[in-house]
């Protein structure tokens, strides 16, 4: 007589959850490697527009947003340097001016900040065959040069990895899960074979718009693909504790004090897990503020043990605004929250917005609207 094994009640499920789990995990994979083939097709059809137009001599345009940030004044360097190496005519125009801390990168003394020159940038816009849009992805996100656009000619290319892209490039390479519009830049480089023609200027220029738009290295967005490229960007010449110490080790005792103020106005609400900065015309004035001076400060917030959404607001009187940057922690979408009630957005953990009332009915408007998360926040 043979010996048969009953299997109890929790082997029976052990084995019921293996296969579940295997079969579960081969279909994400499958899932995975579709989603692969579409983006590599994406990105092929993409790469082969870019090159077909860059095939011909043209005259370029290059633009990032208002108030460029390091990933905004990186990627757009990176991409000149680039075309400036396959012999294309390329020009940077900014649609005003951008912070001190980043102005040591090679090429930035040739970028036209419309401000400034408005004739000249008006005059290359107007004569441009190609325009890259980089690191936004609606023409309102750049001041003054949106209607100059809006009557351009050109074709218009848009980089950007921003949520919810406009529909006025002819060629749109969005892409939300990438760190940074300087890992895109790279992508295009990478996809058109041209490797070689990454110099140590433009590495440098790339790095440190990833650098700082991952917050070092340490935002989610940071995968395993952007350590990759940012080594194959140091292999290339990028020296990496110089951009570090470049961006980040060159306070001046004046911003410091601002910073300090900062803090001291800074307001935990715990209920919420929420933590926010006010600083007024008044505050910025008496600190000496330059452009820039207060990239960094609303992180503070998200170093509070249980903060999970961090914002500041600052009163800029010359625009008639409170201006709102706004970061979080884990699923709490900053960006949903920024459209939906600051005229803004972003990304899931970091976005901005603005506010036309005052500093006092801003606040007020914002600590009304966390009942309704609350659940969110404390999940």
């Amino acid at each position: 007589m043979g010996v048969y094994l009953q299997p109890s009640h929790d082997l029976r499920w052990t084995f019921q959850m293996l296969v579940y789990l295997h079969c579960k995990n081969r279909l994400l994979e499958q899932w995975h490697l579709l989603l692969n083939c579409i983006f590599a097709r994406m990105n092929l059809e993409i790469t082969k527009a870019i090159k077909t137009l860059l095939n011909a001599p043209q005259k370029i345009v290059i633009i990032p947003h208002k108030n460029p940030d390091g990933d905004a004044i990186g990627s757009t360097l990176g991409l000149w340097h680039y075309l400036k190496g396959k012999g294309q005519d390329a020009t940077i125009i900014v649609p005003n001016d951008f912070p001190k801390f980043l102005k040591w990168m090679p090429g930035t003394e040739q970028i036209v900040n419309f401000e400034k020159d408005a004739s000249k940038a008006k005059s290359l816009i107007n004569k441009a065959s190609v325009i890259f849009t980089l690191d936004f992805n609606h023409l309102g996100r750049i001041g003054q040069l949106q209607p100059l656009l809006e009557d351009a000619s050109a074709t218009f290319v848009m980089i950007d990895h921003h949520q919810e892209p406009d529909g006025y490039a002819k060629i749109t390479y969005s892409d939300v899960s990438m760190s940074s519009t300087c890992e895109m830049v790279y992508n295009v480089i990478e996809g058109l074979n041209d490797i070689d023609f990454i110099t140590p200027e433009l590495a440098i220029s790339l790095y440190t718009g990833i650098m700082t738009d991952t917050g070092s290295f340490k935002y989610s967005s940071t995968t395993s693909r952007t350590h990759s490229v940012v080594a194959k960007l140091i292999e290339r010449g990028a020296k990496n504790t110089e951009a570090h110490n470049k961006v980040y080790d060159t306070n001046t005792p004046s911003r410091l004090h601002l910073l300090g103020c900062a803090l001291k106005n800074m307001v935990i609400l715990e209920e919420y897990n929420t933590a926010f900065i006010t600083l007024s015309q008044a505050e910025l004035d008496a600190y000496d503020y330059k452009k820039g001076d207060t990239e960094g400060f609303v992180n503070y917030g998200l170093t509070l043990e249980g903060i999970v959404f961090a914002v500041i607001f600052i009163e800029n009187k010359e625009e008639g605004i409170i201006k709102i940057s706004f970061r979080s922690e884990g699923d709490f979408s900053v960006n949903e929250f920024a459209r939906a009630h600051f005229n803004g957005g972003g990304h899931t953990n970091a976005a901005g917005g603005r506010s036309d009332i005052s500093m006092e009915e801003t606040t007020k408007l914002f600590k009304s609207l966390l009942p309704k998360y609350k659940a969110d926040l404390n999940a």
